[in-house]
């Protein structure tokens, strides 16, 4: 089982898959060779990206992460003004100093190979770290970015029913691999899905650090929606795309109206705050992944933390600590029967099960049953199914922005027809999570996060 926070996750953008796994990575080799005494002896190292990390890596910032990692950076605490200087005197001095600890020569261009060329058969988001002392090969491991920031090596995606590196010592009360299991276990027990997973936390940590991991969730993603909506300019990267988020929450303050098509522009806003945020490598919570995550943090801010909202909101028993619990119990669910990388599923990995998440988060605190949850889970991926991903300029920018305010709308909107409805549906959410798994494998690869078509080659770049 999976905790709901390791699908919660703080780090940087733009793309979980692209800067947060690669760093993760990177400083997870060093250590591991620094362990071995393998580091202290070593005079070069290579950064090998390959498949979808390789093709859209400088437009997601791989590259960077990359290297930040192997400097003993971490996504959730990286000082990432501090990070930026160290990266650019790495640039200037052709040294680095990996884990902070060992100094070699270090040559950005040389020794981060994209290998675009290289397409890994177990999983499109490859990397591979390799450290010589002058010729000789002291250690080489490969590991892959499976989406949301988690990570797994090549033994374990080689071996039959592994799984991502995320252990666990404690077993908790109410494991659930699909959201067949989950309706059973809630109806067994008596328990809504957000009690269920609030027990299954407790099982894993005392309860205030629960809590105080849902008030750092929140206030992460609240911290994003706020520099986005006082933050104006160009968005980097060459589309020369303006920050619309600022402009538009200054209108919607200037011109307030009653009428019921404005919670369609306040979605909007919010939504598109985080994601510009993402877009310049700012501060965001995975939710599920950080191309995805705007949408949930826009259905919190207006359903759950505007007029009236207090601390108390963000327990687990308050709005935003159960919209949390229920749509991470569903995150979980996704991840364990499909995949969370766009690499590997298209959009439909990210941005649908961001909606199918929010979906299932809004109709728990609208005060929908067990049932009805699942099925505005079910209702948000069938509608999102095909998604595919195919960014501009590599850049996490177009569609991406704009896909996470029409999701957020979506969301919304899907949880309402949940409600209207007594729980029981013709299609299941495990069957909808299998179908986005099949039309993810089925799916032609340059859909899927490589920029080699879709809209990424019928738009022309500025």
């Amino acid at each position: 089982m999976f905790s709901v926070f390791d699908i919660f996750k703080i780090g940087i953008g733009p793309s979980s898959s692209h800067t947060t796994g690669p760093m993760r990575i990177a400083k997870r080799v060093l250590i591991d060779a620094d362990e071995k005494g393998l580091l202290a002896n070593c005079d070069n190292v290579i950064v090998e990206l390959q498949g979808s990390l390789a093709l859209t890596g400088i437009g997601h910032a791989t590259d960077k992460a990359s290297i930040w990692g192997l400097m003993g950076f971490e996504p959730e605490t990286i000082d990432c003004e501090l990070a930026s200087r160290m990266l650019a005197e790495t640039i200037e001095t052709k040294k680095i100093k990996l884990l902070g600890k060992y100094e070699i020569a270090f040559d950005t261009k040389k020794h981060v190979d994209l290998r675009g060329d290289i397409i890994p058969e177990i999983h499109p988001n490859g990397m591979a770290i390799k450290l010589f002392k002058g010729d000789n090969l002291l250690l080489e491991q490969v590991f892959y970015s499976t989406g949301g920031g988690f990570i797994a090596s090549r033994e374990q995606l080689s071996r039959p029913l592994s799984n991502d590196i995320v252990k666990r010592r404690k077993k908790t009360p109410f494991e659930f691999t699909s959201a067949t299991e989950l309706l059973k276990l809630c109806k067994k027990h008596n328990l809504n899905i957000f009690d269920l997973a609030l027990k299954n936390e407790d099982s894993l940590r005392p309860r205030e650090r629960t809590e105080a991991h849902l008030r750092d969730v929140w206030a992460a993603m609240n911290s994003s929606i706020e520099r986005g909506l006082h933050t104006k300019g160009i968005l980097p990267g060459g589309l020369n795309v303006k920050r619309r988020a600022s402009v538009l929450f200054e209108s919607l303050n200037a011109t307030p109206a009653q009428d019921l098509e404005r919670l369609f522009d306040w979605l909007n806003v919010y939504a598109m705050a985080v994601n510009e945020e993402n877009a310049v490598g700012g501060k965001v919570v995975t939710a599920p992944t950080n191309g995805a995550s705007g949408l949930i943090p826009a259905l919190i801010k207006y359903y759950c933390a505007n007029e009236g909202f207090t601390d108390a909101d963000c327990l687990p028993n308050g709005k935003i600590g159960k919209f949390l619990l229920v749509a991470g119990s569903i995150g979980i669910i996704y991840k364990q029967r499909a995949s969370l990388s766009g690499a590997e599923m298209g959009c439909q990995g990210e941005v649908g099960v961001a909606c199918s998440m929010g979906a299932a988060g809004l109709c728990a605190i609208w005060g929908g049953s067990a049932t009805q949850i699942e099925h505005a889970a079910e209702i948000a991926m069938e509608h999102n199914l095909g998604l595919t991903c195919d960014p501009v300029g590599g850049l996490v920018q177009i569609p991406c922005i704009e896909r996470n305010a029409i999701g957020a709308v979506k969301a919304a909107n899907s949880a309402r027809l949940a409600l209207m409805s007594d729980g029981e549906h013709k299609v299941t959410l495990d069957q909808v999570i299998e179908t986005m798994r099949q039309t993810g494998l089925d799916m032609s690869s340059k859909y899927k996060e490589t920029s080699l078509g879709g809209l990424a080659v019928n738009v022309v770049e500025c």
